[in-house]
């Protein structure tokens, strides 16, 4: 039952963070590490339930999503943004697969790091929603393959815990001149295939581990609290970066970031 109780908070903690630019992943760890649970299966537990949280994504842009499908075909607009996903996409691929155990061995064991990550990544975003370039591209369906390409290069930052996948991507994609709001949602759905790759190779080199009944109960549940929260928090997020910026985000990494400095310092 206690096992129960720390997957539904661990959904909850994936549910709300993974959409907002404070880093799912490093939050994830520094709970895990707060609640005292082992390494191991936890850590592929981590992985696993953001798949709850992008079919959130899905459901939300549903609709886009399929009509873009339909499109494809006929229609070159429909064409070019798929190809925009795929560029973003690969280069966080390519090197998730290549770093994937040191990653998971050691930039998963610092929890240090992963506040320090939390605090310099909410002094980047309270600098880019200040200091931003003008947005020109107010469009997600029309943003330039070479541009999709260098906010694939600053996805690859977030393989460090604390950074944040949406965070860098979203940061990357305001420098290259795309509005706020644009660079959010062209974040969250280019996060449907790149949670998914990571979903199935660590489903993949954990499988034997899975086999284990309790631990798939345990998944299911983190998964289904991360799906529900995750589709209130995307509307959120939205509704927050439209009237507010990223500030407010930014100010929440570097508390959260000090708070975990403090007590992994002094209270540990």
């Amino acid at each position: 039952m206690l096992d129960w109780i720390h997957a539904a908070i661990m959904g909850l903690v994936e549910g709300l963070t993974e959409f907002i630019p404070v880093s799912s992943t490093g939050m994830l760890l520094l709970t895990k590490k707060i609640l005292g649970l082992p390494d191991g299966f936890w850590d592929t537990f981590t992985v696993l339930i953001q798949l709850g949280a992008i079919l959130a994504v899905v459901v939300i842009y549903f609709h886009r999503l399929w009509s873009i499908a339909v499109l494809v075909p006929t229609v070159p607009r429909a064409r070019h943004f798929v190809w925009s996903l795929l560029i973003a996409f690969l280069p966080a691929a390519v090197a998730g697969l290549l770093l994937h155990d040191l990653i998971k061995q050691v930039l998963f064991e610092s929890p240090r790091l992963i506040c320090i990550s939390l605090i310099v990544g909410g002094v980047v975003l309270l600098l880019i929603d200040r200091f931003a370039p003008y947005p020109t591209r107010k469009d997600s369906m029309a943003i330039p393959l070479g541009a999709s390409f260098t906010i694939g290069l600053f996805q690859c930052l977030a393989l460090v815990p604390g950074v944040s996948r949406s965070g860098a991507t979203i940061v990357g994609a305001m420098l290259m001149g795309v509005e706020k709001r644009v660079a959010a949602e062209f974040s969250f759905l280019l996060a449907i295939p790149v949670m998914a790759g990571a979903f199935t190779v660590d489903a993949w080199k954990n499988r034997k581990d899975l086999m284990n009944v309790s631990h798939i109960e345990l998944v299911a549940i983190g998964f289904v609290v991360s799906f529900i929260v995750a589709l209130f928090v995307i509307r959120a997020m939205l509704a927050i970066v439209t009237r507010q910026g990223f500030a407010p985000f930014g100010w929440l990494r570097i508390a959260i970031g000090a708070a975990g400095l403090v007590y992994f310092t002094y209270l540990v």
